[in-house]
């Protein structure tokens, strides 16, 4: 059962990050009457109904029971303040993070920012070597080093890549790059906190999501202040809002649930790989639907080493044992 829910979050995780990084790019690049939609309070939206998705799963899990339901949230969370404190540090992480994607999306092509993000998987690697003591066996250093070539392959920039990031301003570029390279660092140590804390205490994974949801609230309406008082003031918060933005929005909040059910189920490497086959798809959707993308042979030679690095990673050799003499 524990194998059958991994592979079912894994496979709903590429899902949910090929669908959103296909509308988020779409919906930060369409032109059209209005003002756009501000990235800051499309952050707080989405923790808003992570909240509401997380206490409707908590609900089902209390036998729907509204006194259980009121019962738990009191215990686990308001007579825990220590326990519910611990998640401010990864919630104004992952806030930060959400927001940052948004800036690179804008100001990078897809290509660069598919390649850049993917960092997040060695980050992520080495904290949690340092943090959580895992030990990585020399076939997963080495689909470590394989999956990092083999999507560098796949993304690898065409002729028309490159045409259409030369229009591009350096400045933007640069914005893009610190935004995604920071991101980078952010997820890696994020996750491997928040995987810390869910292996450590007995609290559902729900509960531990409404803590982040709650604190990432906060946090973003700090930055929707911050940086987009004026405009809110001015437009109105949900200015811009369109169906297009409500699906990235419902696609980032069910990211944060599918991504605690990959932590709680298999850990954060394996979720990096994840991520890493929705680029495959990204681009081959790309190619059949959106028609903005002609693999090359260097793409086949990257899709085969990701996949070849996905198993590898999980190849576990059992040593073979000298046979007992009679």
């Amino acid at each position: 059962m524990s194998a059958n829910l991994k592979y079912l979050s894994l496979g709903i995780l590429v899902f949910q990050t090929t669908s959103l990084v296909l509308t988020m790019r779409y919906s930060r690049t369409l032109k059209e009457e209005g003002p756009r939609y501000l990235s800051s309070t499309a952050v707080v939206v989405a923790e808003l109904l992570k909240i509401m998705a997380c206490i409707l799963l908590v609900y089902k899990d209390s036998k729907c029971s509204l006194r259980a339901l009121n019962r738990i949230l009191h215990d686990e969370i308001l007579n825990k303040p220590m326990e519910t404190l611990k998640l401010a540090i990864p919630s104004g992480i992952y806030t930060l993070q959400n927001n940052l994607l948004y800036v690179a999306l804008s100001n990078l092509d897809a290509a660069t920012y598919q390649v850049t993000y993917q960092l997040k998987i060695l980050t992520t690697a080495l904290f949690s070597v340092s943090m959580l003591s895992k030990k990585l066996g020399v076939y997963q250093w080495l689909s470590l080093v394989i999956l990092m070539t083999g999507v560098a392959f796949v993304q690898w920039p065409s002729d028309s890549q490159e045409l259409d990031s030369k229009e591009l301003s350096a400045g933007s570029q640069f914005v893009g790059l610190m935004a995604v390279l920071t991101a980078c660092f952010s997820s890696g140590f994020a996750g491997v906190y928040f995987e810390k804390i869910l292996k450590e205490t007995k609290q559902s994974v729900w509960i531990r999501n409404i803590q982040l949801g709650f604190f990432g609230s906060i946090f973003g309406l700090m930055g929707v202040y911050i940086y987009d008082g004026e405009l809110v003031s001015k437009n109105g918060f949900f200015q811009g809002y369109n169906r297009l933005t409500w699906i990235v929005v419902i696609l980032q909040a069910l990211g944060g649930l599918v991504i605690a059910a990959v932590i709680k189920y298999a850990d954060n490497i394996l979720k990096g790989f994840a991520t890493s086959l929705s680029i495959i798809l990204s681009t081959l959707i790309s190619y059949f639907w959106l028609q903005d993308f002609v693999p090359t042979s260097v793409f086949f030679l990257g899709a085969i080493l990701v996949i070849t690095a996905t198993f590898l990673y999980g190849y576990d050799p059992k040593p073979t044992g000298n046979p007992t003499k009679a």
